[in-house]
């Protein structure tokens, strides 16, 4: 059985140096729960959501599930070229999108695509950037699984790992020069911790006090490394206090925790109390990507164990112990979502690719004469052979 205490104190007002305060280092060594069932010690404390709210988070919880299947499956039919699917990490990503307010700018690592279609993202457009053909609003560019949008204030996730961390404290410190409201959120997995970004990153937000939000999704690898040869520290969240940031260790596979972890920095941010930095404790199900084999660095004893704790499963029984959903119910949303999905792939996969001219966009305000004439010259050509 685990032992917690019945409250989590909220994260201490920032520092000048770092903090020291026996609170403050509670939080980012301890794990804040809401629904508990973990098999460690955690501390409890009590939910906000009201119930459109939780809701909302169950139905945005199931369509990511059934959102990540159908596209596994595209990619192990040759239909998609690839594909990196949150399982077993869909709470931190509603969580997020449910916590911003729609002026927020979100910097995302690979598993935070959700918080785009939380923040009403049109699912077509997301499932196009998949496909990378004309209904792409990157017009094909990008790397698959990379959505971003200006409409909902999402910057595309880098391959390369931990840069999105000091852009998101940099968006954070021209809202404060601006004097706006707005918060930036970075993410980052546990590896990179290990990055001179994410020190970088720390640093300017202590000292400048930023309104960000760094949220780590750590989830015990690296792709095939694990998190102990990532790091000596006892938690991820206890080195950010080095850098006078709060910080805060939370169970990521709880949703509603993460949901008041998250409303309650943002909120610290907005009203003028600078950064923190939230460890999610979390695991990933599947593979790191539809590249991976995890079955050659990690047990299946160990996948179980994580099962146990999986996130939509946690949210279901606690959503059905207070009569807010039950088996038959979540059957039905999940063939709603199932159909929905399908249809758009079905619309979505009969699209062309991007126009050819379509590559000498968006460089240039105005078109030099150079390119002018090479664009002249590839519309002269016929059409490339179709592989249907």
């Amino acid at each position: 059985m685990s032992s917690h205490t019945n409250s989590s104190p909220r994260p201490a007002p920032p520092a000048t140096g770092p903090v020291s305060d026996d609170a403050a280092v509670a939080l980012a060594l301890g794990l804040t729960s809401v629904m508990g069932e973990i098999d460690e010690p955690h501390q409890l404390r009590p939910t906000s959501a009201p119930e459109p709210i939780l809701q909302r988070m169950y139905r945005e919880l199931l369509r990511m599930r059934v959102l990540d299947a159908r596209m596994i499956v595209l990619q192990r039919q040759g239909r998609v070229g690839f594909y990196g699917a949150c399982t077993g990490q869909e709470a931190v990503p509603i969580a997020c999108g449910l916590a911003v307010e729609s002026s927020d700018w979100v910097f995302p690592a690979l598993r935070e695509q959700a918080i785009m279609l939380v923040r009403d993202f049109p699912l077509t457009t997301f499932i196009a950037q998949i496909f990378g053909n004309s209904g792409d609003n990157q017009k094909g560019r990008q790397m698959p699984s990379h959505m971003s949008s200006r409409t909902v204030h999402q910057v595309s996730w880098s391959s390369c790992i931990g840069p999105q961390v000091p852009q998101a404290v940099g968006t954070a410190w021209a809202a404060k020069l601006r004097k706006t409201r707005d918060v930036a959120v970075g993410f980052l997995g546990d590896g990179a911790t290990s990055e001179p970004d994410f020190h970088a990153a720390l640093t300017f937000a202590g000292v400048h006090q930023t309104p960000s939000v760094i949220v780590c999704q750590n989830n015990g690898w690296s792709i095939s490394v694990p998190t102990s040869k990532q790091t000596a520290s006892a938690t991820i969240a206890v080195k950010g206090l080095a850098y006078g940031v709060p910080s805060v260790r939370v169970d990521g596979n709880d949703v509603l925790a993460v949901y008041e972890v998250l409303r309650e920095a943002f909120e610290r941010a907005r009203s003028g109390d600078g950064p923190t930095f939230v460890e999610c404790v979390t695991y990933r199900i599947g593979a790191h990507s539809t590249s991976d084999d995890p079955t050659r660095y990690r047990t299946q004893a160990e996948v179980d164990r994580w099962q146990r704790r999986d996130p939509v499963e946690r949210f279901h029984r606690w959503l059905a112990a207070r009569g807010l959903t039950d088996d038959a119910r979540r059957a039905a949303i999940e063939a709603e979502l199932d159909a929905e999905i399908v249809q758009v792939i079905k619309e979505v996969e009969a699209l062309p690719p991007p126009s050819r001219e379509s590559l000498f966009d968006d460089v240039y305000a105005e078109l030099p004469w150079h390119l002018r004439e090479q664009r002249a010259e590839l519309l002269a050509l016929p059409p490339a052979p179709t592989h249907s």
